[in-house]
């Protein structure tokens, strides 16, 4: 099978209401592109809709979390010599009219790495204050770290060249991964760049760290990761295919 130089992943987690959207949309702001959806353990008709809107899908035995899910996309993307990918979220919020912008940023050797940032541009999206607070401090930890600024440490909307794919197939994180993920493109002398993009009210579901409790579970625990990650052995680039 002929593949496409560019492969876009969406891990799903019961996104049946918003998937097929988003793929449509997707399709038709990057034409020449594969779209693969990691269904990660759905309940509902995610799979259906996916493949109904001319996704390849991969479904998950069980629910392994978004790290392993988006960790699955990147090995498919090194087995099938993908040369760039773009990951963004199955639940519509991140806007399909700038994945071009974040794929042209690696695609024309800018960047190993882009990230979509809610913050360079000019609102918050409604995101909370204790949620707020949290996004600071891990920004100021991994600016301090990276001695680059990082505004949009969560951010799951991000654009990556074949050495970050191969980096990644193999060290990405499984927990709470966008942070984590800063500081292996960091140790392994990746290039990482933010742009700001659109992020989007999503239209069905909701996301799982809505409540203040689970925002602050969400930064302790991320916090320690990145210290771990600080000493963790990553591979320099270049690195070669296996």
């Amino acid at each position: 099978m002929t593949h496409p130089a560019t492969l876009i992943i969406l891990p799903a987690l019961n996104e049946g209401g918003n998937i097929y959207d988003t793929v449509m949309k997707i399709r038709q702001s990057v034409l020449d592109a594969d779209i693969l959806v990691i269904n990660d353990g759905s309940s509902d008709d995610t799979r259906i809709k996916a493949e109904s809107a001319g996704a390849i899908v991969i479904n998950m035995p069980y629910n392994v979390g978004i790290g392993a899910a988006v960790q699955t996309g990147f090995k498919f993307a090194a087995q099938h010599n993908y040369q760039w990918v773009a990951r963004l979220d199955g639940d519509g919020q991140h806007s399909a009219n700038n994945v071009m912008q974040l794929l042209s940023l690696v695609q024309s050797g800018a960047t190993d790495v882009a990230i979509g940032s809610r913050f360079l541009g000019d609102g918050d999206y409604g995101t909370s204050f204790m949620r707020r607070m949290g996004i600071a401090i891990l920004s100021n930890l991994l600016s301090m770290i990276t001695g680059q600024k990082v505004t949009d440490p969560t951010s799951g909307f991000s654009a990556y060249n074949r050495q970050a794919i191969l980096l990644f197939a193999d060290y990405y994180p499984h927990d709470y991964p966008e942070p984590e993920a800063v500081i292996i493109c960091h140790k392994s002398g990746l290039s990482m760049k933010e742009i700001p993009v659109t992020f989007l009210e999503r239209k069905f579901g909701e996301s799982q760290f809505t409540l203040p409790s689970r925002s602050v579970y969400y930064m302790i625990k991320v916090t320690l990761a990145i210290l771990v990650n600080t000493l963790r052995q990553i591979p320099r680039v270049p690195i070669t295919e296996n």
